[in-house]
């Protein structure tokens, strides 16, 4: 590569075998990238990042930016993607701070176009973020989540697996696994039948979580009462013990249910 007439390399990159890496991009020092991997016209990939394998990062793309956060002091820490993760156009995900050392994004995770992962961040694998959905910083997202287009996710928020949220969607409470978020506020829309249909889920494991939720969400229930009414009628399952868990050491709470916003009543699946 002619690398001053069509970009950057840092002699001390790590580069696997296999990679493709276009004209005009940046690949900065202390940068690992790993086999098969390709890296589209213009993107640049600063101190810090760490790709995996098969992964595609489209145009415009910038991994392990300096945080976005005046607390940072140029500590030394890392962005993570995983294998077979593909990032679009214009896509950042900016490194960590001291607070937890890295910002990650897990395997076979597919980031649209413009979407914005700040300093922190801990992104499953197989998770869908749609087009300019933007995180803030610390937030965590688990396997198997798909947020659609413009959402905006508050700090230290968390997404459970398997949930869906809805387009255009603010969200500054914890959404719990396996259910449907939408609305404004952002309350509970029902159970993620058809995603977990898709994901061989059996009907016999949605209607148990339909179960869960009717008593947490649509009978009107303190989250309190809700757990305990839980523990003691639900059988146990690792479906059950995920939401639990989930709902037990959420801060700051869980989003609420909508037994009545706008005068409507939730669809239980």
């Amino acid at each position: 590569m002619n690398q001053q007439a069509q970009g950057y390399i840092h002699p001390e990159a790590q580069i696997g075998e296999n990679v493709t890496i276009s004209p005009f991009c940046y690949i900065d020092k202390d940068v690992v990238i790993g086999d098969g991997t390709w890296i589209g016209p213009n993107a640049t990939i600063f101190e810090g990042a760490r790709i995996g394998k098969d992964c595609k990062i489209f145009p415009g793309a910038v991994i392990s930016g300096i945080p976005q956060d005046l607390k940072f002091k140029g500590e030394k820490t890392t962005a993570e993607i995983g294998d077979r993760t593909t990032i679009r156009e214009y896509v950042t995900v900016n490194r960590g701070t001291a607070y937890a050392g890295t910002t990650s994004v897990g395997s076979d995770c597919l980031l649209m176009a413009y979407v914005h992962v700040a300093h922190d961040c801990s992104i499953g694998d197989r998770v869908i973020l749609a087009n300019n959905v933007n995180l803030a910083g610390h937030v965590e997202i688990e396997d198997w989540a798909i947020l659609e287009g413009l959402v905006a996710v508050q700090q230290f928020i968390k997404i459970g697996a398997h949930a869906f949220v809805a387009g255009g969607s603010l969200v500054r409470k914890n959404v719990p696994p396996y259910v449907k978020a939408a609305r404004e506020p952002l309350s509970y829309a029902g159970v993620n039948t058809i995603g977990l249909k898709r994901r061989e889920f059996s009907q016999d494991q949605i209607n148990h979580i339909i179960d869960i939720y009717r008593i947490l969400y649509v009978k009107g229930y303190n989250t309190t009462h809700a757990i305990n009414l839980i523990e003691e009628t639900i059988e146990n399952t690792p479906e059950r013990n995920n939401i639990l868990s989930f709902i037990k050491n959420a801060d700051p709470g869980i989003m609420k249910g909508f037994r009545q916003v706008n005068g409507s009543k939730v669809n239980e699946s």
